[in-house]
C-alpha cells in the first residue's frame, strides 16, 4: 500500500446532504496524527471553505478515542533536499529553527484551516482526545461530546510545551486562570467537567452522538453560509479586536453578506411569510 492510499484510508472523506464528514480512521493506533493525515486534514479543510458543495463540516473519529493526538512512533518524512542544498560537512541533524518551521507548516496550519474554515465545523467526539486532538476540539466551532470521552493537555506529561495553538485557544474559551491548571497538571478532563467549563457545547450518550452532531451540521448546511461564514469570522477576530475595529468589520462583513442570494433570500420570505431557501450563495 502506497503512503498516499495509506492516508485517504485513516482520513475519511464524504459530502452528504451539504456537510463534508471527515472521520480520523485509525483506530488501533488511537486515532494519532501521521504526518501525511495532519496535511491531508488541513488540505480537506482549505477544500471545503472553498466548495460550494459543502455548507457545514462534521469531524469526528472511528473506534474508542478521538484523536490521540500526533504519532511519535511513527517515522518522519524525508525531506527532498535541492542540489546545492546539501547540508555541510559537520552540520548538525537539526538547527535551531527548524522545530518551529515544522511546527508552523504542521499543526499550526492544520488548526487553522479550522479555524479560517469559511464553513462552520462540528465536532463529534467520540472518545479520548488529548493533545494535539484536544485543540482539534477547541479550533472546532460547536462541540458534541459522549458523555465518556475525555480531553487531556498531555503535553506537561511528556515534557513539552503545548503546541498546536492551544495556548491561544484554550485560555479564551476558559480563561487563563483555568486554561493554566488544565495544561500544569495534564488531568484527565471529563466530558460533564468539559460542559461545567464551558469547552463543550453539548454532552450525549455515545450512542446518540452521531445522530446528535448530524442533526446539527445539516441544521448549519441549510443555512446561509455565506452569512454563517462571516460571523464566525466576526466572532474570531472579536476576541483580538478593539471596539472600533470591531464595529467596522462587522459594517462591511453586512455590506458584503447583504449583497448574498441568500440575504436576499431571508428578506424575500419573510415579506411573504415563508420558510426560506437558503442555497449557500
Amino acid at each position: 500500500m502506497s503512503d498516499a492510499s495509506a492516508t485517504d484510508d485513516a482520513v475519511l472523506y464524504r459530502v452528504d446532504r451539504g456537510v463534508a464528514r471527515i472521520t480520523l480512521n485509525r483506530p488501533e493506533a488511537q486515532n494519532a496524527l501521521t504526518w501525511g493525515m495532519r496535511d491531508r486534514l488541513a488540505e480537506l479543510f482549505e477544500a471545503a471553505s472553498a466548495s460550494l458543495a459543502v455548507r457545514s463540516v462534521l469531524l469526528t473519529g472511528t473506534g474508542k478515542a478521538f484523536c490521540a493526538g500526533a504519532d511519535l512512533r511513527g517515522p518522519r518524512p524525508t525531506v527532498a533536499v535541492l542540489p546545492g542544498n546539501e547540508a555541510p560537512e559537520g552540520a548538525p541533524e537539526r538547527a535551531p529553527g527548524d522545530v518551529a518551521r515544522m511546527i508552523r507548516r504542521g499543526w499550526q496550519r492544520l488548526v487553522g484551516s479550522i479555524l479560517d474554515c469559511e464553513k462552520p465545523v462540528v465536532c463529534a467526539v467520540n472518545g479520548t482526545a488529548a493533545g494535539g486532538g484536544t485543540h482539534l476540539v477547541l479550533a472546532s466551532d460547536l462541540v458534541v461530546m459522549a458523555d465518556e470521552a475525555r480531553l487531556i493537555e498531555v503535553f506537561v506529561r511528556r515534557g513539552l510545551v503545548p503546541d498546536a495553538g492551544g495556548c491561544y485557544l484554550l485560555p479564551r474559551i476558559v480563561g487563563v486562570q483555568r486554561a493554566k491548571e488544565l495544561m500544569f497538571f495534564g488531568d484527565d478532563v471529563s466530558a460533564a467537567t468539559a460542559d461545567r467549563i464551558g469547552l463543550v457545547n453539548a454532552v450525549v450518550p455515545l450512542s446518540e452522538l452521531e445522530k446528535t452532531a448530524t442533526e446539527w451540521a445539516e441544521r448549519l448546511a441549510g443555512g446561509p453560509t455565506k452569512t454563517i461564514a462571516m460571523t464566525k469570522w466576526l466572532l474570531n477576530r472579536s476576541l483580538e479586536s478593539d471596539r472600533g475595529t470591531a464595529f467596522y468589520e462587522e459594517g462591511w462583513a453586512q455590506e458584503a453578506v447583504s449583497a448574498t442570494e441568500d440575504s436576499r433570500e431571508g428578506r424575500a420570505s419573510f415579506v411573504e411569510r415563508r420558510p426560506p431557501n437558503f442555497r449557500g450563495w
